[in-house]
């Protein structure tokens, strides 16, 4: 089950310090639970979370649960993405596609580190409306399943970092493209919110 913060009723009236939040989530969230990459906390430490989360949710955007989004997904909790990213370990010869989970947020922290960076929502990744060749696929959220339509957009290869979600469990998962398909290998159990554009179609069972 993932975790999401609860909607504040009204802004905190009080300045929140997100320099010192962002600093206190790579210590007490990052390190503690393995993220250690210097590049990757270092990329974390800049990337201002605050900004890609609604307005009523900012002094809430480092805590360590899943921020609801105004268009009915999540962002995922900050270790997600450090883990995420490290897994992803994207480099400036990258053409990396991000599947959004209605935030840039990711995409703010991987365009730093990449060739080139493509976003495309979740919605028109699942209905096949995805075009070019990319060597990094990030999906923002987790699937029960990624369509052909999306792979196919991977060059020989290429390599996947996306959330799982198995009977309900979600899990971090990463794979590559070879003689065209791509077999995920789960990583690790974590709270990643559920993209149900990727929602695996239902069988009957008797």
């Amino acid at each position: 089950m993932t975790l999401t913060a609860d909607r504040p009723t009204s802004a905190d009236p009080a300045a929140t310090d997100f320099v010192a939040a962002r600093r206190a989530m790579i210590d007490s969230q990052l390190r503690v639970s393995g993220v250690n990459e210097e590049w990757v906390l270092s990329a974390m430490g800049k990337a201002p979370r605050e900004d890609f989360v609604p307005a009523a949710a900012r002094g809430h955007a480092y805590i360590d649960r899943a921020i609801p989004l105004d268009d009915g997904h999540a962002l995922p909790a900050p270790l997600v993405h450090g883990r995420m990213l490290g897994e992803a370990a994207p480099t400036a010869q990258d053409t990396v596609l991000i599947v959004s989970c209605g935030s840039d947020y990711l995409a703010a922290l991987v365009r730093p580190l990449a060739g080139a960076v493509t976003v495309v929502s979740a919605a028109d990744a699942a209905a096949g409306q995805v075009r070019g060749d990319y060597s990094l696929l990030l999906v923002d959220g987790a699937v029960e399943q990624l369509p052909a339509a999306l792979t196919d957009c991977l060059v020989d290869a290429g390599r996947v970092v996306t959330g799982l979600v198995e009977r309900g469990v979600t899990r971090l998962a990463a794979g590559r493209k070879l003689s065209g398909s791509v077999a995920l290998l789960p990583l690790a159990e974590i709270g990643i919110p559920v993209l149900a554009e990727f929602a695996a179609p239902k069988r009957w069972s008797f």
